[in-house]
């Protein structure tokens, strides 16, 4: 059956089958790798300590065929003063014998006016046209099928592209440069530049409204057929996740995932020359070991690791000998008009005498992505949040996943005792279901319509969901509530935190991994009591302006500048006046403005007004751009700037096409490139213990939904097969992952007695190696090797089976004999003879994958997972 997909997950190995084409193998982790080459083939091993991996492909007689599409992505940035020009290079190449089509699903800055793209082969550079989405498309298809080597670059949220190059012939490079501009962060002092370098997995709630792929959970277990991305403007995108009716773009947002202990293969590099006309006093970064070479009033930074395993955002802090970023007025003026940007510094911040007595409600995530790490981050600041909470304040705590829990009826006092119920409720904490983001939004925001004095609802998440627009159309719907966002870990989705703050008239803060709890418990309070700048108005006076934006300026909460693009509609001269109060006390200033005839200078001007302005509209209708039905005339309106301004936006996209060569051959093969899951963020959270992960060739694999699946999201069937329903054994996969635990992954007897001072997590409780019991240390060897399932098997079999057969769900013991797959480190024939000396029968063994489907006695079957050679092992069927 052409077009159908046989995927399997082999612990730290993940292979995806495709009848009559090219497959992955990813492997690394625990598994034996090393780089495929030396120079621009070899594969990075990232930061210090983090095993090597790559992603590497084969074809249907198990044939190695090379490497990942994607190679590299470079980083450049120049900054100058509080603007970023960034130049972000994609390095495409060709390992197999027939042309491929590569698409990337990749994160760029939510604040990006994303205004030039290059595409290079060979020696010729072709720029992209800029061009209406479906007729963007159009040309890159109709290229495509011509054999022409072609691009596309579509925005699917202002921080989420999808890159695609079409026929790239075999061992051919293709790069794509993306160019575009932002304003910097700058706030209490600091710059801030923030590049993200990975999409992380998102919640896709709603119900599938495609068959491509098949979620429905009885499909699991059975090959369920996928046809390719259906031709047209807006095609189904390469994703894990089927289109829903919440979400109906969630193919295009979700890019496949390496598997558990694996790499992508694809690395990054990154530099940022910063000129900040002053002298520098401090530059850091903030996740990533960094080289500095200062020079006066400016600095080059790059990473230290030159190629990096792309899994977390790149912050990088610096200040300046001038503690303000004063008032500063930019101008351009050309044939697209005549722009402006002002920066206006805001005040000291001045702290009143009495502070008033406010409603507090605290939302927390709880649900998969936030398992672990980021959940105890949350957990650790919201600690430090009650505690310096005002004696005068009500307060509440809500929870969501896949369901939402509130604390108290309604909000109450912040004595010690509430006080204390909370930290119970917290402490209790996993991280564990679903994001059903939007049930949390409306229990915390819908009590503020009935009351006349204000609400302040904070929400601790990472974003990770797919219907962001839909959320902050329904914060704007709540007026009397004031909404700020904590995003929580090392690469969250800053488009969505940032407008919850922005639609919620509050301010958004980024608590990552490594920052201390009560500085950013302390900052979030300070600014909720001493709020800089509050009633903000811009007066022109007699200056002859129009469209402003942002049209209406959010109260300052920390000590940051405004920032206003816009534009001049003639030549003239006059002053601004900003006005707003000051711990309630009226407060004014004014700045000069002189809009130039003619001016060639600062043309990045233009794009910024012009992103400013779609972000505008954009906020007209969150509602109708996640459901792709905007109202008609944004939608133009967003067409028409991005056309005229040469930006991507939701409905404007890039496309270049190397018209001078043909490539030949009859079939393209379409290659998802993976991505890495963020630094942080649960495998198992995310995808529950059920997981079963694939990366795509041409299309999408088919899909099931996993058990205890954190994200409640579709992830990749079991594949079936002639045998009985069952794949051939070369395809099989375990169903279900070792859980392992962070410090420890140990899983031999011998392993951990060599590292006594490390802990495992035994029984749900955290045991020093150097204090287990033989016994211990034994059941810990077989919580790790045994499937669930299979845990204590023999002592079932022999307490329920009067004759030696038990049948319970995923297991059947025949006889006192059960089928199993047996997963190995090491396959040799001293092992095989060890496995048969304990009575395992060998019904099939596949070697690329070290990996047999066997018959044993359950009796024995604890002996067998205590084997050196043994890896994990889990029911046939």
């Amino acid at each position: 059956m052409l077009g159908m997909r046989r995927i399997c997950v082999i612990g730290v190995t993940v292979v995806v089958l495709c009848a009559g084409c090219v497959g992955w193998l990813v492997t690394g982790g625990d598994a034996q790798t090393k780089p495929a080459g030396e120079g621009a083939d070899a594969v990075a091993a990232g930061e210090a300590g983090e095993t090597p991996g790559r992603l590497q492909a084969f074809g249907k007689e198990g044939k190695d065929l090379g490497l990942c599409p994607l190679k590299h992505t470079d980083v450049k940035t120049d900054i100058s003063g509080f603007v970023a020009r960034v130049e972000v290079t994609q390095q495409f190449h060709n390992p197999f014998d027939e042309r491929i089509e590569a698409v990337y699903t990749f994160p760029l800055s939510q604040r990006a006016a994303v205004d030039d793209m290059l595409m290079k082969v060979g020696e010729r550079t072709i720029r992209g046209q800029i061009k209406e989405r479906g007729e963007a498309r159009r040309i890159y298809e109709a290229a495509k099928q011509a054999g022409h080597v072609a691009s596309l670059l579509d925005q699917e949220r202002p921080n989420i592209f999808t890159q695609s190059v079409a026929n790239i012939m075999p061992g051919e490079n293709v790069d794509v440069t993306i160019r575009y501009v932002e304003v910097l962060k700058f706030e209490d002092s600091w710059y801030e530049f923030s590049f993200p370098t990975v999409v992380g997995p998102r919640y896709i709630p709603g119900a599938a409204t495609s068959k491509v792929p098949d979620t429905a959970p009885e499909n699991e277990g059975r090959v369920v057929e996928v046809a390719g991305p259906k031709k047209g403007p807006d095609p189904k995108g390469t994703g894990w996740a089927p289109d829903t009716d919440q979400v109906p773009d969630a193919s295009r947002i979700t890019p496949p995932v390496t598997a558990p202990g694996t790499r992508a293969g694809h690395d990054i590099s990154i530099s940022v020359s910063i000129d900040a006309g002053a002298k520098l006093r401090d530059v850091k970064s903030v996740l990533h070991d960094v080289t500095k070479q200062h020079t006066g009033s400016g600095a080059q930074v790059t990473l230290k690791q030159k190629a990096t395993i792309p899994n977390k955002d790149f912050v990088l802090r610096y200040t300046t000998a001038v503690d303000d970023i004063g008032d500063a007025v930019l101008t351009h003026a050309s044939d697209k008009g005549r722009f402006f940007t002002l920066v206006l510094q805001p005040p000291k911040r001045v702290r009143p005498e009495k502070i008033t007595a406010k409603e507090m409600v605290f939302v927390l995530d709880t649900s998969g992505s936030m398992r672990g790490d980021p959940i105890e981050k949350a957990k650790a600041t919201m600690m430090y949040c009650l505690d310096n909470l005002n004696p005068k304040d009500t307060f509440n705590f809500i929870t969501f996943s896949g369901s939402t829990h509130v604390t108290f009826p309604k909000p109450v006092p912040a004595t010690p005792e509430n006080i204390g119920k909370v930290q119970e409720v917290l402490a209790a904490q996993k991280g564990r279901g679903g994001t059903e983001m939007m049930k949390a939004i409306k229990v915390a925001l819908d009590p503020s319509d009935a009351q006349e004095h204000l609400r302040i609802v904070c929400f601790m998440t990472d974003g990770y969901v797919g219907n962001d627009m839909a959320i902050v159309d329904e914060i704007q719907r709540h007026a009397n509530a004031r909404v700020f966002s904590f995003g929580i870990g090392n690469s969250v989705n800053r488009f969505l935190l940032d407008k919850m703050a922005s639609a919620g008239r509050g301010e958004a803060d980024y608590v990552l991994l490594n920052a201390e709890e009560k500085q950013v418990a302390e900052r979030f309070y300070e600014r909720l009591r001493y709020p800089v700048l509050t009633d903000i108005e811009l007066d022109w006076g007699s200056l002859p302006v129009t469209q402003v934006y942002p049209e209406r300026i959010p109260d300052l909460f920390s000590a940051k500048p405004v920032v206003v693009h816009g534009q001049g509609i003639r030549q003239a001269s006059g002053q601004v006046t900003l006005r707003g109060k000051v711990a309630g006390k009226p407060f004014e200033r004014t700045v000069d403005l002189r809009i130039p005839a003619r001016q060639p200078e600062h043309e990045v001007l233009g794009p910024l007004w012009a992103r400013a302005k779609i972000e505008h509209l954009m906020n007209q209708d969150w509602k109708g751009m996640q459901g792709g039905r905007p109202r008609v005339e944004i939608k133009q309106a967003i067409i028409d700037l991005g056309l005229e301004f040469r930006l991507v936006t939701q409905y404007t996209s890039f496309v270049a096409v190397e018209e001078m060569t043909v490539t030949e051959g009859d079939t393209t093969r379409t290659i998802a490139v993976p991505v890495e899951m963020p630094d942080g963020v649960s495998y198992e959270g995310v995808f529950g213990t059920g997981l079963k992960r694939a990366m795509s060739v041409r299309g999408r694999p088919a899909m099931a939904m996993g058990r205890g699946m954190g994200m409640g999201m579709a992830v990749p069937a079991a594949p079936a097969g002639p045998r009985g329903g069952r794949a051939p054994a070369a395809s099989l996969a375990p169903r279900e992952r070792p859980v392992g635990e962070p410090v420890d992954s140990a899983t031999s007897l011998e392993a951990i007695k060599a590292r006594p001072d490390s802990r495992v997590r035994l029984d749900d409780k955290w045991v020093q190696v150097k204090d287990m019991t033989p016994a211990q240390k034994r059941r810990y060897i077989l919580q790790q090797k045994l499937a669930k399932e299979l845990q204590g098997l023999a002592e079932r079999v022999a307490k329920e089976g009067t004759d030696g057969n038990l049948k319970l769900e995923g297991v059947e013991v025949k006889d006192g004999v059960v089928e199993l797959r047996i997963w190995l480190t090491d396959d040799s024939a001293e092992s095989i003879g060890k496995l048969k000396a304990l009575g395992v029968k060998v019904i099939v063994q596949a070697k690329a994958v070290k990996m047999l489907v066997g018959k044993l006695p359950v009796t024995k079957l604890e002996e067998v997972a205590l084997l050196e050679c043994v890896r994990y092992i889990e029911p046939s069927a």
